[in-house]
């Protein structure tokens, strides 16, 4: 499972921000081709960005590249990004398990032989698309998160996009459970404004509370935040350590299950303790059993 705690946006036309996105320590670096670049400067950005693929050193970020939706370049960008060796490809305004489709079909022909099958992350910013998202899911092996983008999904809607958030609960946890129910990640909508470090903070912990894995990212301010907040803790590996133990014991005594501290400890427990010191260990936050 690969970390997507922050997947952070950089403008595909800006040579700067492309030049230096690996030493931000993002977990994912987007290199935009669609919204934030204008159509005027589309060509010049598809190019900059297929160079930058082929010749920057983005560390261990997952180098990721949005697309334009299929109605509009992405029928350039693909040919142009794929033999250029991206990780994972960002889908927008995917509405039906056809459009995921649809791309997996232009990214397989454009891949050169030998490539490694580049990854996709649908984008589901409409109404349609928040209402399809399992089927879209589960449309492509190559699919591996489910992001969500608040902005345009709230425009759709005509409501007004607030800090709080009470007007894309309903979406969020849509999100969240049909990328849980096909076994993916599953990736939340970005915190805009980039002074409220507080304002982030909170709905970044009510992001992890849902259930999100990770966090789309506009500036490199807020990663170290926002990793903050979905690493886990030492009382979460503690407790995990703890929950691995028990059933260990368990099993070593025969018994049909285990209990800590009072409770019983049966298989989701057991799942979520071993994905914590996963992540834990990945991180170097634990050391290996």
């Amino acid at each position: 499972m690969n970390l997507r705690r922050t997947m952070l946006f950089m403008p595909g036309n800006n040579p700067g921000m492309l030049q230096n996105g690996g030493v931000f320590g993002a977990d994912a670096i987007i290199l935009d081709l669609e919204d934030a670049v204008a159509p005027q400067e589309k060509d010049a950005a598809r190019l900059l960005v297929a160079q930058a693929l082929k010749t920057v050193d983005y560390g261990t970020s997952e180098k990721v590249v949005r697309i334009n939706p299929l109605d509009t370049f992405a029928r350039k960008d693909i040919p142009a990004i794929v033999p250029c060796c991206p990780d994972a490809i960002l889908v927008p305004k995917v509405e039906s398990p056809e459009d995921i489709q649809e791309v997996a079909r232009l990214v397989a022909t454009a891949e050169k032989p030998g490539q490694a099958p580049v990854k996709l992350i649908a984008l589901l910013e409409t109404p349609r698309g928040i209402a399809e998202a399992y089927q879209i899911a589960k449309a492509d092996k190559r699919v591996v998160a489910l992001a969500f983008g608040a902005e345009d999904y709230t425009a759709s809607l005509g409501a007004k996009r607030t800090k709080e958030g009470t007007e894309i609960f309903t979406a969020r946890t849509i999100v969240v459970n049909s990328a849980a129910a096909a076994g993916i990640q599953s990736i939340d909508t970005p915190f805009t404004d980039v002074n409220d470090r507080e304002g982030l903070v909170a709905d970044t912990k009510l992001a992890k509370q849902l259930g999100f894995k990770g966090k789309l990212t506009i500036n490199p301010r807020q990663i170290d935040d926002i990793h903050n907040v979905f690493n886990p803790t030492a009382q979460d590996i503690n407790w995990a350590e703890r929950i691995i133990k028990a059933i260990r014991k368990a099993e070593a005594e025969g018994a049909g299950v285990a209990s800590l501290d009072g409770k019983m400890v049966d298989a989701p427990i057991v799942a979520r303790a071993e994905l914590i010191l996963y992540l834990a260990r990945l991180l170097g936050l634990a050391e290996e059993a």
